[in-house]
């Protein structure tokens, strides 16, 4: 719902820009290192790009927007496969030198084209409301549960 609520938030400053005549320069970066927040889908809905380590629930989010990602590291073991993920599922890239980061974002910026395709393909992997889901599933489980417990023994799988 909150990550819905900032879609729609972001459609609405696209469109009050668009009324205004505002215009974004090729080539022209705005880069704003913010350390932690605890409002990043309404960061996220913002932005062309994210950079960003390979944490899960950073690639699930990004994902669920429609951000391409930028990765620059990961966690040896923990983290490996999340790099796959933005790989193979073409929405992103990885690289740890800051300079060739520079230049293929910078690449990135100047295609329109590429990040809407890498837009479209994170979305597939997306999956905006798995967290609910799986509070659901997990709800779900409990109840059935506690309602065997009460039966007793002989009804627990």
């Amino acid at each position: 719902k909150k990550i819905q609520a900032s879609l729609d938030r972001a459609a609405k400053l696209d469109a009050k820009e668009q009324d205004m005549h505002i215009v974004h320069e090729p080539g022209k970066v705005d880069v704003v290192g913010l350390g932690f927040i605890t409002n990043m889908a309404d960061y996220m809905v913002g932005a062309n790009i994210l950079v960003s380590k390979a944490g899960p629930g950073t690639i699930a989010e990004a994902a669920a927007v429609g951000l391409p990602i930028m990765l620059t590291s990961y966690l040896p073991g923990q983290e490996a496969g999340n790099v796959d993920v933005v790989l193979d599922g073409g929405f992103g890239d990885y690289c740890e030198d800051p300079i060739l980061i520079a230049k293929e974002l910078s690449c990135w910026l100047q295609d329109a084209e590429l990040i809407d395709v890498m837009s479209v393909a994170a979305k597939r992997v997306g999956h905006p409301h798995a967290a609910e889901h799986i509070v659901s599933e997990i709800a779900e489980t409990s109840l059935r549960w506690k309602e065997q417990s009460l039966l007793g023994p002989k009804y627990l799988p």
